[in-house]
């Protein structure tokens, strides 16, 4: 949105957030938060409000705009996911908010059970760039990139996933090194945490190409990391949607997830799926090796990655199968969404 012209009332890093014990600290800041977006919206006096994912964020604000004003049309935007846990979001939001737009073809029967109306709009990832192999030979040409493996690696894009997954992905690269000594590693780092995740790879064994951001445009920072995962032979990514922008480029992977003890303890507990990873769910397999929790450790993430280096387990088949469900093949798929909305007001 930024890159569209839009200026945020404040950065969104306030809002990359996650666990219990994570967010606790921040609940005042984030009621703060909640309190500047509600007062923006009503000066506005829009008629259509569009809460676009963050729901723990968005649908506090949505639910407040609604008391103060019945008539606004609120269309969120990112179905959440009350197929995997706490189902009972479905339910509560259908008080506040009339329309969902969702990125999984299986969503909207969840909403419309609950009153809402929905459609299935196409994931954005089905848009990403295209690579083409003059691109390709440029990039690793300007970043002397050899013939040896390349590895993508992702440690997060929020303060607290660096924290937790740098030590571990600190072994594995050094593993990784030790085994493949040609191995060459790339790091394209997001914009909001670059200051830490320079200071962390600082103490790194081994040290990725880190992808920075200077004098770049936020579609050039894109682009760029997008080609990076086009020329990868694996990526060890931190488990998130990133998983399907690998996928948008073929690019095999390992996730892998840490949390406070708390956060663990809580999402075994409400979760009602045993896989994280959305190729897993979307295909009904369990193709993508994923170490969550306890099962994150720099030695079981290494024979993991090892063994995808060595073949890929059809995981490509898997990401071609997610891409289309996905709607890549979808007639106007940039203008699924928009559509959807100018439908339902």
């Amino acid at each position: 949105m930024e890159a569209s012209g839009f200026k945020s009332l404040f950065n969104m890093t306030d809002l990359s957030l996650m666990g219990l014990v994570e967010i606790i600290p921040k609940i005042p800041m984030l009621f703060s938060r909640i309190n500047l977006t509600v007062k923006a919206i009503i000066l506005e006096q829009p008629d259509v409000l569009i809460t676009i994912d963050s729901p723990d964020f968005c649908l506090r604000v949505a639910k407040k705009i609604r008391k103060i004003n019945p008539n606004i049309k609120i269309i969120h935007y990112v179905a959440p996911s009350v197929w995997a846990w706490r189902p009972e979001r479905a339910s509560k939001m259908s008080k506040f908010v009339d329309h969902v737009l969702a990125l999984l073809p299986f969503e909207p029967p969840y909403m419309e059970a609950e009153g809402m109306t929905s459609d299935f709009v196409g994931h954005p990832v089905v848009n990403s760039p295209i690579i083409n192999e003059a691109a390709q030979k440029e990039f690793k040409l300007k970043h002397n990139l050899n013939n040896g493996p390349i590895i993508t690696v992702l440690p997060g894009s929020r303060l607290g996933e660096i924290k937790r997954m740098s030590p571990i992905f600190n072994e594995v690269l050094i593993n990784i090194n030790r085994i493949y000594p040609d191995a060459q590693f790339i790091l394209p780092v997001a914009s909001a945490v670059e200051v830490n995740v320079i200071n962390a790879v600082k103490y790194w064994g081994v040290k990725p190409l880190l992808l920075l951001n200077d004098f770049k445009t936020p579609q050039e920072v894109e682009y760029d990391k997008f080609l990076s995962y086009s020329i990868s032979s694996a990526a060890l990514a931190t488990s998130g949607t990133v998983s399907l922008e690998l996928a948008s480029q073929k690019c095999p992977m390992v996730v892998a997830y840490k949390a406070s003890w708390i956060t663990t303890r809580m999402v075994k507990k409400l979760a009602k799926i045993d896989t994280a990873n959305l190729i897993n769910i979307i295909t009904n397999s369990k193709i993508i090796p994923e170490h969550l929790f306890e099962e994150c450790t720099a030695n079981k993430i290494t024979s993991s990655l090892r063994s995808l280096l060595e073949n890929d387990s059809n995981q490509i088949t898997a990401m071609t199968e997610t891409m289309n469900q996905l709607g890549i093949n979808k007639k106007d798929k940039h203008l699924l969404a928009a559509k959807s909305v100018l439908k339902n007001i």
